[in-house]
């Protein structure tokens, strides 16, 4: 399915005329005698005097290819074309039927729009003297990045390739992963200015046609000037916009598309971006990574517990520490308390104060190693730590335990698979920690009420966000916290795909 282009147009240019150089003056005056825009007017047949032009974007085409299917077809076929033009006949059907060596040909392309971001798309446009329509035909060819491995979800052992920035190679690499003609694609284009193209895969017979209609609904109902990356289009058809939690998953890997797929859900892939979205997203989902199900089962489940253990330090180790030493210091052990009132005596700050200061100052450094280049980035996050932390403590500002626990509090945070999780992780750190200064656990266990309170009303595309958790689901816990045997995973999600629930049929053997 693919919707007009024409559609999305701020500028309405009318249908194309049948004087050619009324639609040269056109395609020059609409793109203000651009230089990368070439028009090369040719003669048709050497008899009558029928002219017709070849338009096309200098650097998105195959210029030996428009040397080769066009205007070499042309030139031989003049003789062949100067008697179909004496007898009369068509010639376009003529053309199209003999002379254009192309497969993909787009023909009676009226209207001048169309016609305009076609051209602009990577298409040549032939228009011919006297008619009101023309062809356009695919020869794309840009430079794009080749196919390496996936930055932002590298695995050990696992396919190593990833998405690049270009739509067709991207969804090729789906169809490489799932050899089905029940593999569906939709092509849309959005934006009136960028025309993007965006495509959505999902399994016909398996995904929930009310879910791909919904996503069909969204996408047609996004009107704006550019589509630059896939986080445009999260940010405008994810259900609850005022969360902290993504609501969307994004992933650059096409094993993970493709098992999402087969799960019954929908994909949406961008052209000019490398990571592909996943409707409807679940909160276990952003807890999984790819390389989960090439281990075996006990190493794959342990290291989901690791994660689980790695989110909760992550979310709870700084506020935890503000409130035991500020309102519980009973419980902490005799020795222990000891040592942390020597380690405080004298220091300026209160403890929130000290978190706070310290778990500001390492997302400045993390940010900052994020931004700088690559070869020194990494080396002035590890140095910086250590060095702020080391001067603060001699300097007499913050406590040692303040920044033990800071420290195991980053590198928990990145045991999280999917980036966007860990961000909201680290975002909900504060408010708990101010929770936790101000009335002790008690605090700390109103903001968890409370953030289970929101998870379980969150919905994606209509989907439970804790799914299979709330509502509960049996079948669905055996790919929840724990990663049971894939021979047992018979079923697929059963509110996410509402038909062929049976991904895997047993068979008694012999």
């Amino acid at each position: 399915m693919t919707r007009n282009p024409a559609e999305s147009v701020n500028d309405n240019y009318g249908l194309i005329s049948s004087d050619l150089q009324e639609n040269i003056r056109k395609i020059k005056q609409v793109t203000g005698n651009s230089t990368d825009v070439l028009v090369r007017e040719i003669k048709l047949g050497v008899i009558e005097d029928r002219k017709a032009c070849i338009a096309y974007v200098d650097g998105l085409i195959n210029s030996n290819a428009v040397d080769d299917f066009i205007m070499e077809s042309l030139m031989f076929g003049n003789h062949a074309i100067s008697r179909k033009l004496q007898q009369g006949e068509d010639i376009l059907q003529y053309l199209k039927d003999y002379v254009l060596t192309t497969v993909a040909l787009q023909e009676d392309i009226k209207d001048f729009d169309a016609l305009l971001n076609l051209m602009l798309s990577g298409n040549s446009i032939l228009i011919i003297d006297g008619y009101i329509s023309a062809f356009a035909l695919s020869m794309n060819e840009w430079r794009e990045r080749a196919i390496t491995e996936p930055t932002s979800e590298t695995v050990i052992r696992g396919p190593k390739e990833g998405f690049n920035e270009t739509l067709r190679c991207n969804t090729a690499l789906i169809r490489r992963k799932i050899k089905s003609p029940k593999l569906w694609l939709e092509t849309f284009t959005i934006g009136k200015m960028t025309q993007t193209s965006v495509g959505i895969f999902y399994m016909d017979g398996i995904a929930n046609e009310k879910i791909v209609e919904e996503v069909r609904t969204r996408l047609n109902r996004i009107d704006i000037d550019s589509i630059l990356d896939s986080s445009y289009i999260e940010d405008l058809i994810q259900d609850e916009a005022i969360t902290p939690f993504p609501t969307i998953y994004n992933t650059e890997r096409p094993d993970v598309i493709a098992a999402e797929l087969l799960e019954g859900k929908v994909a949406i892939i961008v052209d000019g971006t490398p990571f592909a979205l996943v409707v409807p997203a679940l909160f276990v989902s952003f807890l999984h990574a790819a390389e989960d199900y090439y281990h075996r089962v006990d190493i794959s489940t342990f290291i989901r517990m690791l994660r689980l253990l790695g989110i909760m330090i992550g979310l709870l180790a700084p506020s935890l520490y503000v409130a035991v030493t500020t309102f519980h210091p009973e419980m902490i052990p005799r020795p222990l308390l000891f040592s942390l009132a020597a380690e405080r005596e004298g220091l300026p700050f209160p403890a929130f104060i000290e978190a706070l200061l310290m778990e500001i100052t390492f997302e400045i450094l993390r940010e900052a190693s994020i931004r700088m280049p690559r070869n020194i980035g990494q080396a002035m996050s590890i140095v910086g730590s250590i060095v702020l932390g080391t001067a603060a403590v001699q300097a007499g500002f913050v406590s040692p335990a303040i920044v033990i626990v800071v420290s195991i509090t980053a590198i928990a945070s990145f045991v999280i698979p999917s980036n966007d999780m860990a961000v909201s992780v680290r975002l909900l750190r504060f408010p708990l920690m101010f929770l936790g200064a101000s009335f002790g656990i008690f605090g700390i266990i109103l903001g968890l009420i409370a953030l289970a309170l929101h998870l379980v009303s969150l919905r994606s595309f209509g989907v439970p966000y804790l799914t299979p958790f709330a509502p509960f689901d049996s079948e669905g816990q055996k790919d929840g916290l724990i990663r049971a045997p894939i021979q047992s995973m018979i079923f697929r999600p059963r509110l996410i795909a509402r038909q062929n629930l049976i991904r895997r049929r047993l068979r008694h053997r012999k």
